[in-house]
């Protein structure tokens, strides 16, 4: 019996913490539903996330699909428990004050036969197209007939059933992309608005996702979707009564491969802080987004996690706070915590975050196989490294929940507008405002500036969040206590701007709130 009948989503913003239930556990096997409820809703709560975005909910046969391919759609998995403990960890987190959304998968089922619905009636195209058009051969899955009205009722029925059964908050849709596009957007560029209005578009699909956002919205006013779509569909995020398919929010799928394309292929002298700014702010002002570094796909064999691109195989032997640190290592937990600060602090809707990555979690997700001996060593979360005093992910973990917290103290942080004050490539730094708060970041990798000025509301400011704070693993060069006057310019006199000036060491974020 759920006790907390009336709960209603925060989304201002909506800070999405997103996670796995069998892989939650510290032990080398399959977590629960309970475990999950005990041991880390607490974790979430305290790290300041209003929001769980759980995947592979419904049932699929084999494990290591991370829950993609779907054989029984109003299954809650039972590898995980039961559906009362399911629905125990839904209210539980209500009680919490934090919402849970479930990774919804319309876009394809699973090929298998005896457990889906592959072959349900005995015929290859009950539910699926037929011919051609049945198989994804990507996905190695089968492709739902959306013009089928028993199809629209059966999903449509999928979407009621979980809102009301279980009491979720709403959904994250997955591969909105194929769903779109006849050729499920595989080899297309999408280079202009063209691409995206073309005989390859699917009708019958489109018309889905639309019904599918108006039940939603309708079976539970505050209702949370998030649709997961790379090509940048116009529309896709914006209201049905103005020509748009419905969804509250889309992913802001191109932030992560824009951090990964920066690691990899520039060296710290050429990161142009002007261009990440662009890149991170870069999309409609009528569609409200999902900003995030990285989420589980960046955490998956043959992928590397932001934290382990930084630092590499120093991770093994130079994360001890008992030991000598190493240039690399001091390296990736700096630029870590710049690039999870600028990609948070520039969102228009909401912040997503994979389940330990925000404490610099060391190992990919590779979940049991043939080609491991069936393991679970990487199938799992190793909290121990977070709560071990001796180590450095302790820092990242701090610096996270802190720079959440000064999110979350600003009413709708979300919407208040971005007005950039100073983009300097030479020195490569960037300062940006959002109402009282400045945002300030320095780049450059050995130059820090004595102050450094740039213009801005006549005013005090005060630091409340600094990057280089030994309590995140910096160097603590930076006095936090100073308060900062702005200096009267009478060139700026009229436009009510004055010269703040400030010290930014290297690879350094600094965050100033002007007193009231």
């Amino acid at each position: 019996i759920f006790k907390n009948k009336k709960f209603k989503p925060t989304t201002d913003p909506l800070l999405i913490y997103e996670c796995h239930i069998g892989m939650a556990t510290e032990q080398e096997k399959v977590g629960s539903y309970w475990e999950f409820k005990e041991y880390v809703l607490p974790r979430v709560k305290k790290s300041g996330y209003n929001c769980i975005q759980i995947m592979a909910i419904q049932e699929h046969p084999y494990y290591g699909s991370f829950g993609y391919h779907v054989s029984n759609f109003f299954a809650a998995s039972s590898r995980f428990g039961t559906p009362d403990e399911l629905k125990e960890l839904i209210d539980t987190a209500h009680e919490m004050g934090i919402s849970v959304i479930m990774d919804i998968v319309h876009s394809h089922a699973v090929k298998n036969e005896v457990e889906g619905l592959g072959r349900f009636d005995g015929t290859p195209y009950q539910y699926f197209h037929e011919g051609s058009k049945r198989e994804h051969t990507a996905w190695d899955s089968l492709c739902f007939n959306y013009q089928k009205n028993e199809v629209l009722h059966f999903l449509l029925s999928n979407c009621k059933f979980w809102l009301e059964e279980y009491n979720f908050d709403g959904f994250r849709f997955d591969g909105v992309t194929s769903m779109l596009y006849l050729s499920h957007g595989l080899g297309e560029s999408f280079s202009s608005y063209g691409d995206y209005y073309n005989i390859n578009q699917d009708g019958d699909a489109i018309c889905y996702l639309t019904l599918a956002n108006k039940l939603i919205h309708e079976v539970k006013p505050g209702a949370i979707t998030i649709a997961e779509e790379v090509s940048g569909m116009p529309g896709l995020a914006s209201a049905v009564g103005s020509g748009g398919i419905g969804f509250d929010y889309r992913m802001a799928m191109g932030i992560p491969d824009f951090w990964i394309k920066t690691i990899k292929e520039y060296t710290d002298e050429n990161w142009k802080p002007g261009h990440i700014f662009w890149e991170l702010t870069n999309r409609r002002a009528d569609e409200k987004t999902i900003n995030y570094a990285e989420s589980h796909d960046q955490a998956l064999v043959g992928d590397k996690t932001i934290i382990f691109r930084l630092i590499d195989a120093d991770m093994y032997w130079h994360m001890s706070n008992l030991f000598e640190s190493t240039y690399q290592v001091d390296r990736g937990i700096a630029l870590h915590k710049m690039i999870r600060l600028i990609t948070s602090t520039t969102i228009n809707g909401g912040y997503l975050n994979f389940m330990g990555n925000e404490f610099g979690h060391p190992e990919w997700i590779d979940f049991p196989r043939e080609g491991n001996g069936w393991s679970y060593k990487y199938a799992r979360r190793q909290w121990n490294l977070l709560d071990n005093e001796d180590l450095k992910y302790k820092f990242l973990g701090e610096f996270d929940r802190e720079m959440i917290s000064l999110i979350r103290s600003e009413n709708k942080f979300q919407d208040t507008p971005i007005e950039k004050l100073w983009d300097n490539e030479g020195d490569q730094v960037l300062v940006y405002r959002r109402n009282d708060l400045i945002f300030v970041f320095n780049f450059h990798p050995s130059k820090s500036y004595t102050d450094y000025g740039f213009l801005t509301k006549k005013g005090s400011y005060k630091v409340v969040l600094n990057s280089d704070s030994p309590k995140f693993g910096g160097f603590g060069i930076v006095d936090e206590n100073i308060e900062h006057i702005t200096i009267e310019d009478k060139l700026y006199k009229k436009d009510k701007k004055e010269w703040l000036k400030i010290y930014i060491p290297s690879r350094c974020a600094l965050v100033l709130r002007k007193e009231k």
